[in-house]
């Protein structure tokens, strides 16, 4: 049995940032850090950050941070509302936000700006409730971006009037979708469109849509993928959906112990790969014990 780690697996730039950043901080014993949210969406990963003193937060333990503490904002972003809590709370923030977010949050102001006045709208393919979408929904008013997370729920706004397909739309992706899942709901709705203009903003990260097509590659070239990455990464789950389609001994574990010795046969070519939010070290570390486990 042969195993290999697929090479593009691993942090994306945004992750890697906010991660380098924090340890950089606690390196530098400047006092507490706090993450508004979980850094990355790896259990491993951020159990290691806060054994070294990182605290992690939710929005509700805001009060938490004393005033001239420091706060570290995520590769995901913050809607503005969150900023200005905690400018007025005399929090210190260290701004870690993915550049390629910042960008897009960015477009979707000016969007709604333009299409706004005139009834347009802005819809936006993305996971509801994720993180990096509340961010990108928080830039303008409330029920000014339309979300939704496939082409059911686009036919479903459609059918109700939520989406108005007479009036112009501007359509953006999260940065961590699938691109065939996008290229589906464009199609969907420029078919929908009714006399008005639909405008396709090309927002999906250059480095998630370059790891679909690698990926799917890595998947072909194996008798089995072991495929890793925390429950909670919306990446990870679409990563490994994909490599499932493609070789469908495609298993998702989350860390070594998870591994089943029936999973494999004596001359397989396995491979490890993972979600742009799984750290090398855990590859190589299941990697290892899949070497083992014979």
């Amino acid at each position: 049995m042969t195993v290999g780690i697929d090479p593009h697996s691993g942090f994306c730039g945004g992750v890697i940032r906010a991660i380098s950043t924090a340890e950089e901080f606690l390196d530098a014993g400047a006092g507490r850090l706090y993450s508004l949210g979980a850094i990355v969406h790896n259990e491993e990963e951020l159990a290691r950050l806060e054994s070294r003193g990182l605290v992690t937060l939710d929005k509700d333990d805001l009060a938490s941070p004393a005033e001239g503490e420091t706060l570290l904002i995520r590769a995901h972003g913050e809607p503005p509302q969150v900023y200005e809590r905690l400018r007025q709370s005399g929090i210190r923030v260290i701004d870690c936000t993915c550049p390629v977010v910042l960008g897009l949050q960015k477009k979707i102001r000016e969007a709604h700006a333009r299409v706004a006045p005139a009834g347009g709208q802005v819809v936006l393919f993305g996971k509801i409730g994720h993180p990096e979408v509340l961010g990108l929904v928080g830039q303008v008013r409330e029920g000014g971006v339309i979300v939704v997370e496939n082409v059911e729920q686009l036919q479903e706004r459609l059918g109700d009037g939520s989406i108005r397909p007479d009036h112009d739309i501007e359509l953006f992706s999260q940065t961590t979708m699938s691109p065939e899942g996008y290229v589906a709901v464009r199609t969907s709705l420029q078919a929908a469109m009714r006399g008005a203009t639909l405008t396709v903003h090309d927002t999906i990260c250059q480095q998630v849509a370059s790891r679909h097509r690698e990926l799917q590659e890595f998947a072909r070239s194996h008798d089995v993928v072991i495929f890793v990455s925390g429950r909670e990464s919306s990446n990870g789950k679409v990563l490994c959906e994909l490599c499932r389609r493609v070789n469908p001994r495609t298993w998702h574990i989350g860390y070594a112990d998870e591994l089943q010795r029936d999973w494999f046969h004596p001359d397989d070519r396995v491979g490890v790969c993972g979600a742009t939010s799984t750290p090398k070290w855990l590859l190589e570390e299941v990697a290892g014990a899949i070497k083992n486990l014979h």
